[in-house]
């Protein structure tokens, strides 16, 4: 996480013996206020990065083993009154609230509440969501029955959401503060629908962000499935239950067509792996194959179209030094004219267990 995330804690720049109570601090005001106690180790160690996105806040964290306690009495110093999402990214993490102790393992999503007491044991590394509740178009009673219960991040509008929060700390660098306003909206519609789908409450949830929802869920869909030349719009219609009018309809709403809209996702992931050195003795065919585009003829022209260059020009100028492709007697493209016979590119080859209820 860079750029527009402020890195606002590391262990490493605080004497041993000050860095626990330097952690608390930092995430009192950046999160909320809760005590810690290190567990099996002496020294605590760990990092911590947030991402302001409008209302809402990414964090990205990593920590040696510690016991966190949130108090009645805390609550009442201090309630931001937010709703925390965490992804577990590594180690073991536990949760206790409303009731309920929940073992989160990598890839699992963690759901719990500021407003009410609880203690947790962590170790690892996870990211954080939070964002107030009074955005939520969901109650408080239709939420209860997933907090402090772990979520599948790897299926569904988990996987989604999980595959979000990963993309935005990773690229974090790349964004504009207005970039980051919208994708707190995006963030909290996407965490909306997630909510929403847990509790079987979508009708509480407004069209315009169920629709924003499934036009991210349909991308991310088609995204893993670049490479398959045959996917049709009738097939992403199908596996989202809606009609291939209302699939066009939705990418017009963003100013595109399905159709172009796939094309130049396909283009884009040829184009970094053409840009990619450690693919530079891929064959443009084998690039454009993986990406869905299964004759070289037509590649060729699409990437000149929307490039203004060919493949290969376009390779040959990012790595200026590579020399010409493997296989490829000069810059003409597989499947153009001017190629001969022989000069055809070459074939597309949980919880451990532990409890942190007995408060230090």
């Amino acid at each position: 996480m860079g750029g527009n995330v402020d890195k606002v804690f590391d262990s490493t720049a605080f004497a041993a013996r000050d860095a626990l109570a330097a952690w608390a601090e930092v995430t009192r005001t950046t999160v909320m206020p809760t005590t810690f106690r290190l567990v099996d180790v002496e020294v605590f160690s760990g990092w911590f990065k947030a991402m302001p996105l409008g209302p809402v806040q990414l964090s990205g964290m990593a920590y040696s083993s510690f016991c966190s306690h949130r108090t009645p009495k805390l609550i009442r110093v201090s309630d931001p009154e937010t709703l925390q999402i965490a992804l577990v990214r590594s180690g073991p993490h536990v949760i206790e609230q409303n009731r309920r102790r929940a073992p989160g393992r990598p890839g699992e999503l963690l759901v719990f509440d500021s407003s009410r007491p609880f203690d947790s044991y962590a170790d690892g590394e996870a990211l954080l969501i939070q964002f107030p509740r009074e955005l939520l178009p969901l109650r408080a009673d239709h939420l209860a029955p997933l907090i402090a219960s772990p979520l599948p991040g790897d299926k569904g509008l988990g996987r989604l959401l999980a595959d979000f929060l990963v993309r935005l700390a990773e690229d974090g660098a790349d964004y504009t503060p207005q970039d980051t306003a919208r994708l707190g909206a995006v963030g909290l519609d996407l965490a909306t629908a997630f909510l929403a789908h847990h509790t079987d409450r979508e009708r509480d949830v407004p069209p315009s962000c169920r629709q924003r929802a499934l036009y991210l869920r349909i991308t991310s869909f088609v995204q893993h499935r670049l490479g398959d030349p045959t996917l049709a719009a009738s097939d992403i219609a199908a596996a989202h239950h809606i009609s291939v009018r209302s699939l066009h309809r939705l990418f017009q709403q963003h100013g595109t067509s399905i159709r172009t809209w796939i094309r130049g996702q396909r283009l884009e992931r040829c184009r970094r792996d053409l840009a990619d050195p450690l693919k530079r003795h891929v064959p443009i065919q084998a690039v454009a194959a993986r990406w869905g585009f299964p004759r070289p003829a037509d590649f060729t022209r699409a990437f000149r179209a929307h490039y203004g260059t060919t493949p290969s020009d376009y390779r040959n100028r990012t790595h200026p030094c590579g020399g010409t492709e493997p296989g490829t007697p000069g810059r003409d493209e597989p499947g153009t004219p001017g190629q001969g016979p022989g000069a055809q590119s070459q074939g597309a080859g949980g919880g451990d267990g532990r409890s942190c209820s007995s408060r230090a």
